[in-house]
């Protein structure tokens, strides 16, 4: 990542790695880290100092840089002023972009400090050392979702943009042979079962999708699984974390009530923390929400620090679905299309996950994977879910051209495709004719997702691909539908 660029031909110092949920920025990092630790890669460098947005969120005040990374690195008091001589022999991790709760990450903001000793807020600390006015000469790598790099001008920022692009199709079949590696039978079983559904082929290119998967089905095909528990296994990615929290709950059957209760409990925590950027709680959260951390279930779900002490969810995705399932399993309608229109008004896409886990969780056959745990007018929820996306399709949604509306179509085509629901997606998309996605880059599950619209939706007549830059397994989920329509560009 830190070669020469051909065209440029300098070596790039400030580094973006882009990613969608669970492709494994962060691991990468810890990768980049521990090359440089065991010095198989980047000994250009002398000092890597690796901070997580989601810990500098509570850094509130007013802090320095020196304050900062002593707070991480306290063993290099009375070294650190010698060491940031050199900036040039230093890297700066921040993973977690998309993360972070500072308002002041505004990377063409004037206000820049210059001196390591020099009192900000964090986030233009940070802005500072991209910008190069504070340790000119050092590098910075960062990772982010997508959605939060849509709204920086990053082009003029970072000198190299970095897409992870997950698993190529013989390293999903090496991670089956991997994850089951006591049973070669096993993991054939599962790869050829995962390989004949299309729509969980193309979700094992993300490596955490790969493993929740790998873990369902290790479930599914064991030799005393029951009928029924195979034909559970999931075809959406709501589904797929619905069968991966039945799981979890299963080896607690005894607790079911207290499960009911902390569901609930963490439930509305996970969506006060979707809402406002928060992915670590601490004691105070935890009494706020009734979330009683002696329950035997906690520790399935949320992993504690040591000191001081902290919780967060296993994974952010994690806590995406629980925030949306807690509407099922405590209905409130109030509060239920606050949520909703809280959630589409982040610009940032912070809601965005949560919005397509709410419309996956309307389809009855999903919820009934935890129906135990349900509110007894979860019904409801449903209803009020679908009304929202007809609403939000009726509304906002006419194509016309901008790259806007093209994306919020491809969005909308998300909800619908986790509803399952077909005769939806044919009462709310029979004014369209033409679908334009022209221009916007179209992943392989971009295009399992089309192909789900394409099969039910039977009045579009024409489709405009160009350059969507679409690779081969793309082209395959498409294949099949396009005979539907009268023209294709």
């Amino acid at each position: 990542m830190f070669r020469c660029g051909h065209q440029s031909r300098h070596v790039p110092r400030m580094i973006m790695v882009s990613g969608v949920p669970g492709v494994g920025k962060t691991t990468l990092m810890q990768k980049f880290v521990y090359d440089w630790v065991t010095g198989k890669l980047y000994q250009r460098f002398s000092f890597v100092f690796f901070f997580k947005f989601r810990e500098l969120n509570r850094l509130e005040d007013k802090v320095t840089l020196e304050t900062m990374i002593l707070n991480q690195y306290p063993y290099l008091e009375g070294q650190l002023g010698n060491i940031l001589q050199d900036p040039e022999k230093l890297l700066f991790i921040f993973d977690g972009l998309d993360e972070s709760s500072h308002d002041d990450m505004d990377f063409r903001s004037s206000r820049l400090c210059s001196h390591y000793k020099q009192a900000e807020l964090c986030g233009q600390i940070i802005v500072s050392l991209v910008r190069k006015s504070l340790l000119n000469g050092c590098s910075v790598l960062m990772t982010s979702r997508p959605t939060r790099l849509a709204l920086i001008d990053c082009c003029n920022v970072f000198q190299r943009m970095v897409e992870i692009i997950g698993f190529f199709p013989e390293e999903r079949q090496m991670y089956f042979e991997n994850f089951f590696n006591n049973t070669k039978e096993l993991a054939e079983k599962a790869f050829n079962y995962v390989r004949q559904n299309d729509t969980l082929y193309t979700f094992c290119y993300l490596p955490s999708y790969c493993w929740i998967i790998c873990t369902v089905l290790s479930k599914s095909f064991q030799p005393t699984s029951s009928a029924q528990q195979v034909s559970l296994l999931p075809k959406t990615v709501t589904q797929l974390f619905a069968i991966f929290v039945a799981n979890i709950l299963s080896n607690h059957s005894l607790y079911q009530s207290d499960a009911q209760k902390l569901l609930r409990s963490i439930g509305w925590m996970a969506e006060y923390g979707v809402m406002n950027h928060k992915v670590i709680f601490d004691h105070r959260h935890l009494g706020s929400f009734q979330v009683n951390n002696k329950s035997k279930l906690l520790s399935s779900f949320l992993m504690e620090s040591e000191e001081p002490v902290y919780y967060s969810f296993l994974h952010l995705t994690v806590q995406e679905f629980l925030s949306a399932f807690v509407h099922y399993a405590d209905y409130t309608p109030v509060r239920l299309q606050k949520s909703l229109k809280e959630a589409r008004s982040y610009s940032d896409g912070r809601g965005e996950i949560f919005l397509r886990f709410l419309c996956g969780l309307s389809d009855s056959s999903t919820r009934s994977i935890l129906s135990g745990y349900l509110d007894g007018k979860a019904a409801m929820s449903s209803r009020d879910v679908i009304t929202w996306v007809k609403n939000f399709l009726s509304e906002e949604n006419k194509v016309v051209g901008s790259v806007d509306n093209k994306q919020r179509l491809l969005t909308t085509f998300f909800y619908l495709f986790e509803t399952r629901n077909k005769a939806l997606v044919l009462d709310t998309l029979k004014s369209y004719t033409i679908f334009d996605l022209s221009g916007i880059h179209l992943s392989a599950l971009d295009c399992t997702v089309l192909g789900f619209i394409l099969q039910a939706c039977t009045s579009v007549e024409k489709l405009d691909l160009t350059e969507c830059s679409i690779n081969a397994e793309g082209l395959e989920r498409l294949a099949p539908v396009l005979h539907n329509l009268q023209n294709l560009s």
